[in-house]
C-alpha cells in the first residue's frame, strides 16, 4: 500500500515513468533495510534480556527468547505453531538429536502436566530428548515424573546461568546463588565434559552440578 500511494503521488507530480520507478525502488529498499534493522534490534533485545525481563514477558515472547538463546549454544531451533503443537514449543536440532522443548512463562511452580504433555510431543515428534524450560521452579511431582520419564527440567537458577553465558554483564540476583558441599565420588561424573558431580545446594534445595562449574553449567536433579 506504501509503494501504491508513493507511485501515485510521484507519477502525479513528475508525470515521468522512468522517475516514478527509480522513487519507488528506493523507497522500497528503505524499507526493507528498516525491517531488517529493526529485527536485528528485537533479537539483540531478546539477547540482552535478564531473568527480570523474562518475568514480564507473555508466553509467545519467551519461546522467541528461548529460540535466540539456544540459537547462541549452537542449536538449530524452530517454534512451533501457537496451536496444533502437539506439546512442543520449539524443536531443538544438534548433533543429529533432535529435542522438543515445553517453554512455561510461570509465576508459580510449573506443575505435571507440562511434563506429560512434553512427554507426549516427544512420542509425536519422534524426538530423541524431551525438556521443559521455565523461568520459575517445578513440583514435586513434575521432578518425579520428569526423572521417570527421562525428561530434564531447567529450572529458574540454571536459566540464569544459560543467560549469563549468553550475556556476562547480566547481574545474577541473589535468589540465583549456589553454595557447592564436599564432593562426592557416588553423585558421578558430567555427561558433557567428565568432571566429577558435586553436590549443590540452591533456593530450591540439593541438586548435582558439574565441578568444572562456571566452564561447565549441567546440573541434574537429585
Amino acid at each position: 500500500m506504501i509503494l501504491l500511494l508513493v507511485a501515485g503521488v510521484s507519477y502525479y507530480f513528475t508525470q515521468k515513468l522512468y522517475v516514478t520507478l527509480f522513487i519507488v525502488a528506493v523507497v522500497m529498499i528503505l524499507i526493507i533495510v528498516l525491517a531488517v534493522l529493526q529485527n536485528k534490534r528485537r533479537k539483540e533485545r531478546l539477547r540482552k534480556s535478564g531473568i527480570n525481563d523474562i518475568d514480564s514477558m507473555d508466553g509467545i515472547q519467551f519461546e522467541y527468547y528461548l529460540k535466540e538463546l539456544y540459537l547462541s549454544r549452537g542449536y538449530e531451533v524452530k517454534v512451533t505453531n501457537a496451536s496444533g503443537d502437539y506439546g512442543a514449543d520449539l524443536l531443538l536440532n544438534k548433533d543429529g538429536k533432535k529435542i522438543v522443548v515445553q517453554a512455561k512463562r510461570y509465576s508459580k511452580d510449573v506443575g505435571i502436566k507440562a511434563v506429560q504433555e512434553v512427554m507426549g510431543a516427544k512420542s509425536y515428534y519422534k524426538a530423541d530428548e524431551a525438556w521443559v524450560v521455565s523461568n520459575s521452579y517445578f513440583t514435586k511431582a513434575a521432578k518425579e515424573l520428569a526423572q521417570k520419564g527421562n525428561v530434564m527440567l531447567v529450572d529458574r537458577e540454571t536459566l540464569i546461568d544459560f543467560i549469563l553465558v549468553l550475556n556476562p554483564a547480566s547481574e545474577k540476583p541473589e535468589s540465583a546463588t549456589l553454595t557447592t558441599s564436599v564432593s562426592s565420588s557416588t553423585n558421578g561424573t558430567c555427561s558433557k565434559c567428565g568432571s566429577p558431580m558435586v553436590l549443590r545446594t540452591g533456593k530450591r534445595g540439593e541438586f548435582l552440578g558439574c565441578s568444572g562449574f562456571p566452564k561447565c553449567r549441567i546440573t541434574k536433579d537429585l
